[in-house]
């Protein structure tokens, strides 16, 4: 068969084998260190010396992308800070549409052998549609987002402060959810001691939050913050949603979560009260202040709904919410706390708020719209709030970055 497939099926051989020596670096084929990313490759297609080295800038590429998935064409685009890169292989130029059809990039070949590359600095807070196309084809398709933040220097480990220390256990006997099993994570720093009281601060979704090397990283920055006194000595306590009985350990989305999180009323807090905090302290013999103003509630999405409705129900358990794109939406009747919080008689709550001009719209309601009536409502009613507006998208990217700052506004003095 002659034409561009046999061709096609010439660069594929041809690329194979000249990424042999990356792939030969480490025994079982692996290359040393990470793969590469956005910005890498961008230097290297915009360096005159490391461009024309059709060699190393194929290994380059196939490291950063994989072989199958290259061979395959299922290399979608790779984002890095606001670095944007797409890899195809095609005997024809290959160019980066946007949705409408207006043009983000022509690729540059590499070699002769097919493979071409684009990368380039996009936009902040930029999300896009994006194709793929070559002689007349659309070779990829998907959806970009551009939202970077520098990392807060707390989101950083530093041995020389003391580090909190992690426990973790798996509860299944949920009399409120029965039926249910999820993780629990308890993080008790290092200054903890048992004959003076702690404070206590409960994280919805909390596996994920906890994980020192996750995106979050509460645990990283709570240990920064209580060693240099911009927050007390806090228990924390990361509470998963809960997993149906169909479901595995590592499954990414537990189906009874929206229930849980989403719901009005006090299930929920009577879970956490009655159930988790219950155990941990028996199971960890630890000992937290009584006073609601020593406790605080967290989550984000509908784990932030979640929070607020929590002290909501229960402020004489707690008295500090930290919330973020909150979900105070019409999934399970959550629209309706604007106009609950200007009814009912101000309670002793201190509330942080945090969302952003790029959060969900969608049928069930608009977050940022949600967020601020929310805001107004507080501000309303006379409470002590904060509310920081910006440009973030849903998800947690906007919160990590701002979360020492928000952690030592909820336990000010």
């Amino acid at each position: 068969m002659n034409g561009p497939h046999q061709l096609l099926r010439t660069s594929l051989t041809a690329l194979l084998a000249l990424t042999m020596t990356a792939h030969a670096q480490k025994p079982g084929g692996r290359p040393n260190g990470p793969p590469p990313g956005a910005k890498e490759l961008l230097a290297a297609l915009n360096d005159p010396m490391k461009s024309t080295d059709a060699k190393a800038m194929s290994q380059l590429v196939f490291r950063m992308w994989g072989r199958q998935a290259l061979m395959k064409g299922k290399a979608g685009a790779r984002v890095e800070e606001t670095t944007a890169a797409w890899a195809v292989i095609s005997p024809d130029p290959a160019r980066v549409v946007d949705g409408r059809g207006a043009l983000i990039g022509q690729m540059k070949p590499i070699g002769q052998e097919g493979l071409q590359a684009l990368a380039l600095e996009l936009p902040n807070f930029h999300e896009f549609e994006y194709r793929v196309e070559a002689g007349g084809l659309t070779l990829l398709a998907g959806t970009t987002r551009i939202e970077y933040y520098p990392p807060p220097p707390e989101w950083k480990a530093d041995p020389s402060l003391p580090q909190g220390r992690l426990e973790k256990f798996e509860w299944k006997d949920s009399k409120v959810f029965p039926n249910t099993a999820r993780n629990i994570v308890v993080y008790i720093p290092a200054q903890y001691d048992p004959a003076k009281p702690a404070s206590l601060m409960v994280w919805q979704d909390g596996s994920r939050h906890a994980d020192p090397a996750g995106a979050m990283r509460a645990t990283v920055v709570m240990d920064h913050l209580v060693a240099r006194g911009d927050m007390p000595v806090t228990i924390g306590v990361f509470i998963d949603p809960g997993r149906t009985t169909k479901q595995k350990p590592e499954d990414s989305k537990a189906g009874n979560r929206s229930f849980e999180y989403d719901s009005l009323g006090d299930a929920y807090v009577r879970f956490v009260l009655n159930e988790i905090l219950p155990e941990v302290k028996q199971r960890y013999s630890l000992t937290w202040s009584d006073k609601p103003e020593d406790h605080a509630i967290a989550g984000g999405s509908s784990g932030g709904i979640c929070a607020f409705n929590a002290a909501w129900e229960r402020p004489d358990q707690f008295g500090k919410v930290l919330c973020w794109v909150g979900s105070f939406v019409n999934l399970r009747g959550g629209h309706v706390f604007p106009a609950i919080i200007r009814e009912t008689e101000r309670k002793p709550l201190r509330v942080y708020l945090l969302d952003g001009s790029n959060d969900l719209d969608n049928p069930y309601g608009n977050w940022p719209i949600a967020n601020k009536n929310i805001a107004a409502s507080l501000k309303y009613m006379g409470y002590d709030y904060r509310f920081d507006f910006g440009e973030c998208f849903h998800g947690s990217k906007g919160m990590s970055a701002s979360l020492p700052e928000a952690l030592k506004w909820l336990w000010r003095k």
